[in-house]
């Protein structure tokens, strides 16, 4: 919020951060994003690839959505037609589902997670434009590996479209295993909420670093990857040495970049199982923790050491410099604690240890992530196991439960750490109990429908306001009336153009002869012309403009006695950027003030205004 905006009438941002940035920084942010994380990876941090490739995907969705690219001379004129906030919101949903899709080969499991976690406003044509999208995705993934299956392509073109296929047409299970996998859901709850609270602590932290300069940034980045680098070498040292086991004794010890026994300093015929888990790739890592017949392979004590290692440098690896996911590194850490929990209950039931990770890995990633449908669908296509989807959806539902007691999911707590305007999809209880009135505060900044230039000039010079009302004066009454709401962009547009009258007379229609659609195309914040680049002179700033026929004449409006919590409903579900609030009785002021997403924040309305509510939800004055 702009310390000259009254907290009623701010700079208003949608919900995607991605809007924000400039053609030069959306291609400048998709190259980082995947160097970042080839870097990252290769440094030892323990991050995922899920974060920078829906940031990628939804980068280059940005970039259609804003006309294309005249860097890259991406500028063809079909591209227009995105150019509008539906389209764009649109495109970068499409955007991320696909970097899901690509990142975890899940196709569906992408459209799903655009659909629970990453769109504002869902529409059902919305539905079928992501499927085609992550279809698209997952045909261009198989030929790629087709033509990576020879091994030029390093680890790329194993594994095929499922990545951690452990289906078993033996699998089976009975009432005996369900009370383990209730317990899974049930730690995993506790575990992830744990996990999410410190996470946002250390974030807290890191920003505070961050804010001091770019060298702080650098060193806390290459801090934590040295720690970690040192930390994983010397951990393997800690454990025994395994004996092989018979059955696989010509691939043991494994000589590569992967496998499932590393020899780690062990004699020959023996094999390092910590170091088998630390010294691969996460995939691969996840890959050994999910493998069926393999109960003999781990040690309790490896797993325990991994799963706190996993834990700690997880929380510790993500908010710094580095390009850096939380996907990955969650489902590592859920399925050493899913092992573990496994080898702890030995021959109770009928489920492996290889099953029990699939089972801890979902249920922590439940009980950070708070998804259920994406994340079944999603590790259901990373299995191949639809053998065990009642014991999946079980432990999703019961970790999701078990933290939502305890805090928010992790993408909303970060989201607030960074201080986004995110707005729930339910009011809050103390809603209720406030009118729209209660949150807006005056003076208002408005236009009228035949305003002087210079005035014009001071309101945007003076505000960062990207909504104004105009009013006009009624030969009916007094008092002045409501015409409409005008876009600060539209303005610019205006005063650009220079179609300026010397006497204040209304022209109507004949006002567009000086301008073309493509004036007035939508665009996004990154790339407004600003007013401090519109040079005018002392006679110009004395003529005037007719905003009419550039006015939208029909903007939605509520009544400064409607139950704030109604407010909220009809600001999200329409997909709004401003809402005018109205007086119900008649006065000299037509409108009373404009409510923006930031009016619906918690922080504003229990941090500010002449009202407090206090923690019982019951609603006084000071």
């Amino acid at each position: 919020m702009s310390e000259d905006a009254p907290p009623f009438q701010t700079q208003d941002h949608d919900s995607l951060t991605i809007p924000l940035l400039s053609h030069q920084q959306r291609s400048i942010n998709s190259t980082s994003q995947i160097v970042g994380s080839i870097a990252a990876v290769s440094s030892s941090l323990l991050v995922g690839k899920a974060g920078p490739m829906v940031h990628t995907g939804s980068c280059i969705a940005a970039l259609f959505g804003q006309g294309g690219s005249r860097r890259y001379g991406l500028t063809w004129k079909w591209l227009r037609f995105f150019k509008n906030d539906r389209d764009r919101r649109d495109l970068v949903t499409c955007g991320s589902a696909a970097g899901i899709a690509a990142a975890f080969r899940a196709p569906v499991g992408g459209v799903l997670f655009a659909l629970e976690e990453m769109a504002s406003w869902w529409r059902s044509a919305l539905l079928w434009r992501a499927f085609f999208t992550t279809a698209v995705v997952a045909i261009i993934l198989r030929a790629l590996i087709d033509v990576c299956l020879s091994g030029k392509c390093g680890l790329f073109g194993k594994g095929g479209l499922i990545m951690f296929d452990v289906y078993s047409a033996n699998v089976s299970y009975h009432l005996a295993d369900v009370p383990p996998v209730l317990a899974l859901g049930v730690i995993g709850g506790i575990l992830g909420s744990f996990y999410n609270c410190l996470l946002v602590k250390v974030l807290k932290v890191y920003n505070l670093v961050n804010e001091k300069g770019t060298f702080y940034k650098i060193f806390i980045a290459c801090t934590i990857s040295i720690f970690t680098s040192c930390l994983l070498f010397g951990l393997p040292w800690l454990v025994s040495c395994q004996s092989c086991p018979s059955d696989a004794s010509e691939d043991c010890p494994t000589i590569g970049r992967s496998g499932n026994y590393k020899k780690f300093q062990c004699p020959p015929g023996h094999y390092n199982d910590l170091a088998s888990l630390i010294f691969n790739t996460n995939d691969d890592a996840i890959r050994n923790l999910f493998s069926k017949n393999t109960d003999s392979e781990f040690q309790l004590s490896t797993m325990l050491i991994f799963f706190v290692t996993c834990f700690i440098l997880s929380i510790f690896s993500y908010g710094i410099v580095a390009p850096a996911g939380l996907f990955v590194p969650v489902m590592v850490t859920g399925a050493s604690y899913g092992r573990f929990i496994g080898m702890l209950i030995g021959s109770w039931g009928n489920l492996s240890h290889g099953l029990y990770a699939v089972l801890g890995a979902a249920s922590f990633l439940g009980g950070s992530m708070r998804m259920t449908v994406s994340l079944c669908v999603i590790i259901l296509e990373l299995t191949n196991n639809l053998l065990l989807l009642p014991l999946i959806m079980v432990v999703l539902l019961v970790s999701k439960t078990v933290a939502d007691a305890f805090n928010g999911n992790v993408y909303d707590l970060i989201m607030k750490v960074k201080g986004f305007p995110y707005l729930e999809t339910h009011a809050e209880p103390y809603m209720r109990q406030l009118t729209v009135a209660d949150v807006v505060s005056g003076p208002l900044q408005l236009c009228h429908g035949i305003e002087k230039v210079g005035n014009i000039v001071h309101i945007l010079k003076t505000t960062m306001h990207h909504g104004f009302p105009v009013i006009d004066e009624s030969p009916h009454s007094e008092s002045p009336v409501l015409y409409g709401l005008i876009l600060r962009a539209h303005l610019i547009a205006l005063l650009k153009k220079k179609a300026f009258l010397c006497t204040p007379v209304q022209l109507g229609a004949d006002a567009f002869r000086h301008f073309s659609s493509d004036d007035f195309a939508k665009k996004g914040l990154g790339n407004v012309d600003k007013i401090e680049d519109i040079e005018l002179t002392d006679e110009e700033m004395e003529m005037f403009l007719d905003l009419h026929p550039f006015t939208n004449a029909s903007p939605y409006t509520v009544v400064d006695t409607m139950s704030l919590a109604k407010a909220l409903i009809l600001f999200r579900e329409v997909g709004l950027r401003h809402l005018l609030v109205i007086p119900k009785i008649s006065s000299r002021a037509p409108v009373v003030g404009i409510l923006t997403r930031h009016d619906f924040m918690p922080e504003h309305i229990l941090g500010g205004g002449s009202h407090s509510v206090v923690a019982n939800g019951v609603y006084s004055w000071n």
